[in-house]
This record gives C-alpha cells, structure tokens and sequence, in this order.
C-alpha cells in the first residue's frame, strides 16, 4: 500500500478505547501520552473525549491513533455501543489504590466482547491490554502472579503497572498495543459479511500531518 515512486507518506487510522471505571485516571493518561502532560486537578469526562497521536512506523508509513475516552459511568448506557463502533483495541484501566474497579475490569471486557469484534472470517474479540495506574500511590500493592492469572482468565493480552503522574509505563503500555494490533492485522482475513467497513487501519489519502 505504500507508494513509493511519488514519496507519499501512508497514513492508517486505528480507533482505540480507553476504558474503566469514574475517577480511574483514564483522561491523565491519554493526556500524559498525547501532550505529555499531567493535571492535578481531576474533570471528570462527560460521554466521550478524543484525542490524537501520530505514530512514525517506518520511513514512509504511520499510524494516526485515535484515542477515545469513554466516561465511566457509559458502561451502564446504551451509547457505548456506539462509541465502540470500528475500534480496534482498548485499555481498560483501573485504580491501585482502589481495588473494587479492579472487579469492574471483567464487566468492562465483557462489554467491549459483546458489543466490538473484529472484522474478520472468525469475528476475533478486539486485542485489549489491562492498566494499573496510580502506581505512584500504592507501593508493592501488585500481584504479578495474580494479575497474570487475571489477564489469561478474561483473555487480556497483558497488564502494565502504569502512573499518569510519574510518566511510569505510559509510552509503554500503548506501544504494545499498537504493535499487537498491527501484528494481529496483518494476518487477519475480512469476512464476507463485512459491508464496506474494511479494517480500520485504512489509507488515508491525506498526507499534510496530524491535527492535534
């Protein structure tokens, strides 16, 4: 797909959600990825946010992240399903400090597997990775053992101790997202029903850089 007689710069657009619970530290981590930034002062997300990242691939291709911040109460509506639409991967983040939004991380994969496959032959669940931010604020409070046994039960591609605040794991975390996600496309097969929609990850034909 890419053109190189005429030297254009191949650009792909992939939808990811970021979800958890209110108050988990979803928007400072998009935030402290996107800007490379970090708000004290916490403003809680109303339906959904955007935000953009352009990620160099290699010489001639990269990839136009489209981050979105689902509010934490949406998983009790009906809009995320709408939200969800065309995505391509998710972070579901939760709070060391607060462990019961740990136990709302299986409702929130259970969501994103109802409601957002991939569109390919086998319809194969979207590649989630799971965040436990706030890590600046509970020391040694992680279980690896547990949490690995966690991710493998409810098909988690992997877990990241991560901080908004202290930039630990952020880059990282998403990184290996998109490397899964692009991985994972490169060997999937469209199915026959899929209207139109082909893999997110289309060519963009427009080539004058980000609009963050």
């Amino acid at each position: 797909m890419t053109n190189e007689q005429d030297g254009k710069v191949v650009e792909y657009l992939l939808k990811v959600l970021v979800v958890g619970d209110l108050g988990v530290g979803k928007t400072s981590i998009i935030q402290r990825y996107v800007n490379g930034l970090f708000d004290r002062e916490y403003k809680a997300t109303i339906g959904v946010d955007f935000a953009y990242k352009l990620i160099p691939i290699s010489k001639d291709k990269v990839v136009r992240l489209q981050l979105w911040d689902i509010a934490g109460q949406e998983r009790y509506g009906n809009m995320t399903r709408v939200y969800y639409r065309e995505a391509f991967g998710a972070m579901i983040v939760f709070d060391l400090s607060r462990p019961n939004t740990l136990d709302s991380v299986r409702k929130w994969k259970a969501d994103i597997d109802a409601k957002v496959r991939l569109p390919d032959a086998k319809q194969t669940p979207i590649p989630v990775i799971l965040l436990a931010n706030k890590c600046d604020m509970v020391k040694n409070s992680i279980n690896p053992a547990q949490l690995d046994a966690f991710c493998k039960e409810n098909s988690i591609v992997k877990w990241f101790e991560t901080s908004a605040k202290e930039n630990i794991n952020v880059e990282e975390s998403c990184t290996h997202l998109v490397k899964t996600i692009l991985e994972i496309e490169s060997q999937v097969q469209p199915g026959p029903q899929h209207q139109g929609n082909e893999l997110n990850l289309e060519e963009d034909k427009k080539s004058d850089g980000c609009s963050c």
